[in-house]
């Protein structure tokens, strides 16, 4: 889920993984750019026309279709806990905010226990978004293919 994404090249990239992976790609809110923007394709390459994706025009709008809240997962740089420290499940939802800001300081106080942040040992502030999220991604994935006894 991608909350109000700015750059075309980073959603191109994450619609991308998410068709390797047999994901659908959720948009949420006002977008920086337009979905027929070139960028959008070419970060996508041929793979878009695969890609399952929904734009919802706000937040309530998506989370009507959420039925265990609690399967839900909010990324963020200023998360005291970490991707390691989640227990991913098939169906889980994974959100990041946009680019700019990242996801709004209300809504992550609403959701303090389940917000994370990728580990960044070297000086930068944050991953690019199509980063963040391919984190994200693969470790889930690894932990759903290599559950913990």
């Amino acid at each position: 889920v991608l909350v109000e994404p700015e750059i075309p090249n980073n959603t191109g990239n994450i619609g991308r993984t998410c068709v390797g992976n047999y994901y659908q790609l959720h948009l949420v809110g006002k977008l920086g750019f337009e979905i027929s923007d070139k960028q959008l394709r070419r970060a996508g390459l041929d793979y878009w026309p695969n890609l399952i994706w929904h734009h919802h025009k706000d937040w309530a709008t998506w989370w009507e279709l959420v039925t265990d809240p609690s399967r839900v997962f909010f990324f963020s740089k200023k998360a005291e806990k970490t991707i390691y420290n989640a227990q991913f499940k098939s169906g889980d939802w994974l959100v990041f905010g946009k680019e700019t800001k990242g996801l709004d300081e209300g809504l992550l106080a609403q959701h303090q226990e389940r917000c994370l942040r990728i580990p960044i040992e070297g000086p930068i502030r944050s991953l690019n978004l199509a980063s963040a999220v391919a984190a994200g991604v693969y470790e889930g994935l690894r932990q759903i293919w290599s559950p913990v006894s």
